[in-house]
């Protein structure tokens, strides 16, 4: 009974041990990114949607929630979240490419009368603009739209790509380190 226990301990142990020497963690390309706030809000479009944002800046990259409303007759409400990870910095700003992924609404369409928001999920490529007072992002990404489906369940629009591009401005809230 003692050898299980002390072979379950190492185990346990062993699986630590190796979370800890994992070698696919990316770099972390921000973690010198001094006089830079952690947490930043701001405002953008993206494609139709005028939103509000707010954005954590991280050793490992920028994570976002957008949320607004489509610019369209019903202003449906719409929302994305996402993170861009540095990809190619081009200054001591940490101004650069970044490559990001994102899920939510990407656009808003009548179907049968009624306004419907679409989610989706995609992939982006950004231009940021990093420095201690703002984060300036320009973005141009591809994703797949989700299929819709009219009250009957019959599929009104089957799954499709769709492209999209953003701007977001964020200044900085607090936590500068």
């Amino acid at each position: 009974m003692k050898k299980s226990y002390l072979l379950l301990a190492v185990l346990a142990f062993n699986g630590v041990v190796h979370a800890e020497e994992n070698p696919y963690m990316p770099e972390a390309k921000l973690k010198g990114a001094k006089d830079v706030a952690t947490w930043n809000i701001g405002a953008g479009f993206t494609k139709k949607l005028l939103h509000a944002n707010l954005e954590w800046v991280n050793p490992y990259g920028i994570a976002y929630a957008k949320v607004g409303a489509f610019l369209n007759d019903d202003n449906e409400p719409g929302a994305q979240i996402g993170f861009r990870y540095p990809y190619y910095l081009t200054g001591t700003d940490k101004n650069g490419y970044y490559l990001g992924l994102y899920a939510g609404h990407l656009d808003s369409k009548n179907y049968g009368g009624k306004q419907k928001g679409n989610l989706g999920v995609g992939t982006d490529l950004a231009f940021v603009w990093l420095n201690s007072d703002r984060i300036s992002t320009f973005s141009v990404g591809a994703g797949l739209r989700d299929k819709i489906e009219d009250g009957n369940g019959n599929t009104v629009k089957k799954v499709e790509p769709l492209f999209q591009i953003s701007y977001t401005l964020s200044f900085g809230l607090y936590g500068r380190d």
